[in-house]
């Protein structure tokens, strides 16, 4: 069947689909397959898409619609699975904004229920030339391999207690000091369920080369990927040519999305040059320090996030005995503390 869409979703930009598509009946239940799907509804929150450009798209009630299936495990968004079993006219929910669909078992009231979408079929690609044999269509297509002989540069990790914890706020104000350092920065998003979004603020505030997991073939990221694919994100911006990578990792450091995977990899910890660590409150603060440092050996460099919101934050923290800096107060200060961080450590 030929079908042209209404709206295609971020997820699925590895294979740079156009609007009319071919589907088949017969559906691949695999995290990443492509699917098209008819929306049932409308919503006045959590009702957007974000299509392969990075735009925000409100979806509406029968808007056909491209997206890919997978999981999500967000405190603060929609818990959903992968279903077992996935056929035309069946119905599953938008898991999220970049068009990942799946099943959802619980939900956060702040988002309310999500949308109801009718499966239509299965999205085919047709990779042999002149053919008329279409394959199913599935995220890894496309995707980056990887740089094995790419030389390690210097990573900042942006790690937090949970979502919403100011972490892009922070990597964003690092990005742009680094780039008016006169450094090349490469801008990464290792974790989380597949958006556009925070690579882009990182472009937008200065970084010459961004990517993240889905970039690399994953949906939604978890223990059993989280490091291959944070090696293959770093590798590949580091063949680049950067300076310096800021890499961002999504959710927190002891949620579902596999942080804990990368913080044990000593590979990947060889790659840290600094650690910032945003939290939303001093329990937050204290708590993912003496996890950092005990789990991983990892020595937070500098606190940031709500919990420096203001000077009663910023005293408890540097009673740690750590810098507190606040990105919404004051970026440029974070910003030059990291950037001198690199630099010392470059050196």
């Amino acid at each position: 069947m030929r079908l042209t869409v209404d709206k295609v979703a971020s997820v699925t930009r590895n294979l740079k689909l156009g609007r009319t598509l071919t589907l088949s009946d017969d559906i691949l239940v695999q995290e990443g397959s492509v699917i098209a799907v008819r929306v049932h509804g409308e919503k006045s929150t959590y009702n957007q898409l974000e299509d392969v450009h990075g735009r925000w798209m409100t979806l509406h009630d029968g808007d056909l619609v491209v997206g890919a299936l997978g999981k999500r495990h967000a405190l603060h968004g929609y818990e959903g699975v992968m279903p077992e079993s996935v056929k035309v006219g069946d119905t599953l929910n938008m898991l999220n904004i970049g068009g990942v669909i799946g099943r959802c078992v619980s939900h956060n009231p702040d988002v309310g229920k999500p949308f109801n979408l009718e499966v239509l079929g299965q999205v085919l690609v047709f990779p042999e030339f002149q053919s008329r044999a279409g394959v199913p269509a599935h995220v890894t297509r496309g995707a980056l391999q990887g740089q094995p002989s790419a030389p390690p540069v210097p990573v900042v990790f942006i790690v937090g207690t949970c979502m919403n914890s100011g972490k892009t706020l922070a990597g964003s104000a690092v990005v742009r000091a680094l780039h008016q350092a006169g450094l090349k920065v490469g801008g990464a998003k290792l974790t989380g369920i597949s958006l556009m979004r925070d690579t882009l603020q990182l472009y937008d505030h200065g970084a010459e080369q961004i990517a993240d997991f889905t970039d690399a073939g994953v949906v939604c990221s978890g223990p059993e990927n989280a490091a291959q694919t944070a090696k293959i994100v770093l590798s590949e911006l580091a063949a680049k040519g950067v300076d310096v990578i800021v890499a961002e990792t999504g959710d927190g450091v002891m949620g579902e999305y596999g942080v804990q995977a990368i913080l044990a990899d000593p590979e990947l910890r060889r790659w840290g040059a600094v650690y910032v660590f945003c939290a939303n409150d001093p329990v937050g603060v204290a708590g993912g320090v003496d996890y950092l440092k005990a789990s991983y050996g990892i020595q937070v460099d500098v606190v940031a996030g709500p919990a420096t919101d203001n000077r009663v934050g910023m005293r408890f923290v540097e009673r740690l005995g750590i810098p507190a800096r606040n990105a919404r107060v004051d970026p440029r200060a974070l910003g030059d503390l990291v950037s001198q961080l690199v630099a010392a450590r470059r050196a």
